[in-house]
């Protein structure tokens, strides 16, 4: 599942050529994931590292995905307390 809402999001990305030279990537409607980066494909991944990050946040925090329904099959002071002991 978490899998497939990654691979959704990065399907969905953006990416722009900015005056500097370097490359600019973002997901609409996922606040504070981008990145920047001088080659395309190293923009791309760092994307894909950003949105994995945001994403565990999310879940750990127990705050709303857009798009994800995590709380349907994990109770989540359960899936919350075994994260921050990780």
């Amino acid at each position: 599942m978490l899998i497939k809402f990654i691979y959704k999001k990065l399907k969905q990305a953006r990416y722009e050529l900015l005056e500097d030279g370097t490359y600019y990537g973002e997901i609409p409607g996922l606040m504070g994931v981008w990145s920047n980066s001088k080659k395309l494909g190293d923009c791309k991944r760092e994307l894909q590292e950003v949105l994995e990050g945001w994403l565990i946040l999310k879940i750990r925090n127990g705050d709303k995905v857009p798009g994800l329904n995590f709380q349907s099959f994990v109770p989540q002071e359960t899936f919350a307390r075994d994260i921050k002991h990780a």
